[in-house]
Order: structure tokens, then C-alpha cells, then sequence
């Protein structure tokens, strides 16, 4: 890993790696699909981006795969990296340097400066390195590429070739470690430490009104407001047996909305 690597994408990107290739060190870039280097003219490292991807044309019939190096590149990937990373060229040879630059620029592709400032939740950052490194899993049930996946899936599960190759919990541990190590000791906590690890806090429930008791008190004490404003404004006398009439009917017909309406008796907790 290159000394200039940000110390949050270095660590992410070391995983990534291992979780590719199962394994980190120098040996890990020269990797291609099914462990097949060995059937190689030269290392990988020796060759140079325009020999890899002209190999590579032959790598998917011949090993299932185009895939090459710690980072997996797939053809059409590196293809679209050519096209977009201004400072590449075909004669550099995909050493390991270039691969880690490389793998970052996918993870900024993918949003990484995102997760950092907490525009994005651990979740949603999660699911995009799925899309672009098949061994990582979703981290909550989505939609993947050619169906619904399930939380510890590949994104890209029933395609016959590609499952997840390592457990959710992890991922989210070394998200978690990533996001700490790319911010200064002091910074305020960003929502994506809010994240739990797959699904949503649920949300504290609320106490049924009915059930703590402040929804009579608040009904009685309304019926007693009404009184007293009907004697402030001396528009009727109200003697003990008025106003009993009068709470007799304000309970009555809350009787009637909690027996009669459904939507009542769910926000008073009473059920059906």
C-alpha cells in the first residue's frame, strides 16, 4: 500500500483484498480469477494494463472469469478506468502501486468520501461496494442484480458464478474502524456511526394512551374546562347535576369512538 493512501482507504482496501483474493500481502496482486496466475507467461505485475486487458479477452472462457489482481478487476472494468481516469495509460504496468490507486478510485466512485462525512449511511455504502466487489455482502435486504438478495448475500447472488465470501457483522466492524481512522480524534460523530450493524433501531414504541392512564384524566379534565368556561361566561347555570350530565356525555361518547372506530382503539393501544 502506497504511503500516500488515506489511512481509512488503506485499511478498507486491505480488506477488500483479503476478502477477493484470501490473502493481503505482495503475493495478493498477483492474483487472477480461480488462482490461475501460475498458467501465466509473466506475473501479473509485469504486465502492463494494454497486455492484461488483451489477456484477458481469453480469461473468461478459459477460468470462468476475467477477473485480475487484489482488486479483482474485471475487463470491462479496467476498459471504463482507461476511459475515465485521465492520468492512465496503457503502457503502465499493473504493479501494485497502480492497483491500490486504482481500487481507490473505486471506492470514490462508489462513494467513499460520502460515507466519510456521513452523507451516506453504513448501510447504503455497504450495499455499493457489493456492487462493485462480488466476495462483499449487502448489509440489509435489497435489491441485487438479478434478484432480491437478503442481508449477508452477494449483490450479485443467483448469477451461477459469484456469492459473498465473508459475514456481514465484518464488514460492518471494519466499516465502523474505517470511518474512525479517516476522521480526526476530535470530529463530531457523523450519522453513519448512528448506523447499527444490518437493520434500523426500531423505534421506541409509544405507551398506549389508554393504558397510562392520562388519556381519562385528560378527558375529565377537558369536560371540567368546559364547565368552568360555560360558568365564566355566564351561559348557564350549572348546578352538580348539569354538569354531571355533562361529563356523562363527554365519557359516552368516547365510549362510542372507542367501540365504533378501529383507528381509535389502535391509537389508545386497545387492539380490535
Amino acid at each position: 500500500m502506497t504511503h500516500t493512501m488515506p489511512p481509512g482507504a488503506a485499511l478498507l482496501l486491505g480488506f477488500i483484498r483479503e476478502a477477493e483474493v484470501g490473502r493481503r500481502d505482495r503475493a495478493s496482486y498477483e492474483v487472477i480469477y480461480a488462482h490461475r496466475q501460475n498458467c501465466l507467461k509473466k506475473p501479473l505485475t509485469a504486465m502492463t494494463l494494454g497486455e492484461v486487458i488483451a489477456a484477458q479477452k481469453t480469461w473468461s472462457k478459459s477460468h470462468g472469469s476475467s477477473a485480475a489482481g487484489g482488486y479483482q478487476f474485471m475487463r470491462a472494468t479496467l476498459i471504463g478506468l482507461l476511459r475515465d481516469v485521465p492520468w492512465l495509460e496503457e503502457d503502465q504496468f499493473l504493479e501494485p502501486g497502480l492497483q491500490d490507486r486504482l481500487g481507490l478510485h473505486l471506492l470514490n466512485r462508489r462513494g467513499f468520501a460520502s460515507f466519510l462525512a456521513g452523507e451516506i449511511t453504513l448501510a447504503e455504502f455497504g450495499r455499493r461496494l457489493a456492487m462493485e466487489w462480488a466476495s462483499l455482502p449487502v448489509l440489509a435486504e435489497s435489491d441485487g442484480d438479478r434478484r432480491r438478495v437478503k442481508r449477508g448475500q452477494s449483490y450479485y447472488a443467483g448469477d451461477g458464478l459469484n456469492r459473498a465470501l465473508v459475514k456481514p457483522d465484518k464488514v460492518e466492524a471494519v466499516l465502523r474502524q474505517v470511518f474512525s481512522a479517516a476522521r480526526p480524534a476530535d470530529a463530531t460523530p457523523g450519522p453513519a456511526e448512528d448506523v447499527p450493524a444490518a437493520i434500523a433501531r426500531p423505534e421506541g414504541r409509544r405507551k398506549p394512551v389508554a393504558r397510562s392512564g392520562r388519556f381519562w384524566t385528560w378527558l375529565l379534565t377537558a369536560g371540567g374546562t368546559i364547565i368552568t368556561a360555560l360558568k365564566e361566561l355566564n351561559l348557564v347555570a350549572l348546578d352538580w347535576r348539569v354538569q354531571l350530565a355533562i361529563l356523562t356525555t363527554i365519557v359516552g361518547f368516547a365510549g362510542y369512538a372507542i367501540s365504533s372506530m378501529p383507528a381509535v382503539r389502535d391509537a389508545l393501544g386497545l387492539g380490535r
